[in-house]
């Protein structure tokens, strides 16, 4: 789970995120979103809070990207 978080740093530091592939974090962000609904329907929670976690890292590196993609 923590292996976004270098990514979300060095976007965030650089306001830069021109290497970044946009399909592949919108890819990985609704791949995360399907496991969650997943987890609900068999009532498995830790399945269901560890997506979460990578669903808000990853969605804040797809957010990133699209901001700073644009911006620059």
């Amino acid at each position: 789970m923590s292996s976004f978080v270098p990514q979300v740093l060095k976007i965030w530091r650089e306001r830069d995120a021109e290497a970044v592939s946009l399909r592949m974090y919108a890819v990985t962000v609704t791949g995360f979103a399907l496991w969650i609904g997943y987890g609900v329907l068999l009532k498995s929670w830790p399945l269901v809070a560890s997506n979460a976690v990578c669903l808000a890292l990853s969605g804040l590196i797809l957010g990133l990207t699209l901001r700073f993609k644009r911006s620059g």
